[in-house]
């Protein structure tokens, strides 16, 4: 399998799941010349594209879905909660959205996905699994806390990205209106560097060796804040980030290099 991210910030997500013979796209929250772009600079098109799997339906992870399904009328694959929001917003084409209830794994061109539960400030959120029989990939994005379900989900994992959204201090020293930092410090909120980081080890723990930090905000945090934060946690644990595992951080808003498991 292989993973590379075509945007991963709190301004858009959108990610490339390449396994079997599936092609997933994993949110779209960027706009869908965006998305098209980045597909042609990997000689792919929309027509190579499996389907669509959507976390939740907030703007950063939906931004692209609408015109994207009505130009490609790919199949958009979502929990019941979320589906519900985005029939809301989208008038998508006949049988393009389907449902698929946390815990429960489908098969697409050979590739096993698993959509898993959990912690956001959306109607149901869910993280992502994958499998191509031999091994495994998560993505798990938006959390407000880490719950031990999102932990049996990952767990033996060979490849995860997991967010590192945010450096505590910067958020609470920073801009945002007050009523917004609380809810990105709640437990429907987002994961800091710290806390992203021990999701990261726990995940390595379990197995993983390639792990990418995601979903970086723009105001609070930097990439080598969250790495540095990332590589003190892994060394505390005896973990040596630059020889035992791959260790990167997507970039917000371009390609980022492809990750293979």
């Amino acid at each position: 399998m292989e993973l590379r991210t075509l945007a991963s910030g709190s301004s858009g997500n959108c990610i490339l799941i390449s396994g079997a013979g599936a092609r997933l796209l994993v949110d779209c929250g960027i706009s869908c010349r965006r998305i098209v772009t980045a597909l042609r600079e990997l000689d792919l098109s929309p027509g190579d594209i499996t389907g669509i799997l959507i976390t939740h339906e907030h703007s950063d992870h939906i931004a692209g879905l609408a015109t994207l399904t009505k130009q490609f009328a790919l199949p958009v694959y979502a929990s019941p909660g979320t589906a519900l929001e985005l029939r809301r917003r989208i008038a998508f084409p006949l049988d393009t959205l389907r449902e698929v209830e946390p815990g429960r794994s489908i098969e697409l061109e050979g590739l096993g996905v698993t959509g898993f539960s959990t912690s956001h400030d959306a109607t149901e959120p869910m993280g992502f699994a994958f499998t191509d029989g031999k091994r495994r990939a998560a993505v798990v994005t938006d959390l407000g806390y880490v719950s031990d379900g999102v932990l049996e989900s990952v767990a033996g994992a060979d490849l995860v990205l997991c967010e590192s959204n945010h450096d505590e201090d910067w958020l609470m020293s920073g801009p945002y209106p007050y009523p917004l930092k609380l809810r990105i410090l709640g437990n429907r909120g987002h994961l800091s560097n710290e806390a992203g980081a021990g999701l990261a080890l726990r995940c390595v723990e379990a197995g993983a060796r390639t792990v990418l930090l995601g979903h970086l905000s723009a105001q609070n945090n930097t990439p080598a804040r969250a790495l540095t934060t990332a590589e003190t946690v892994f060394r505390g644990a005896g973990i040596d980030p630059e020889k035992d595992i791959t260790l990167a951080v997507a970039p917000r808003s371009e390609p980022s290099p492809a990750y293979e498991v």
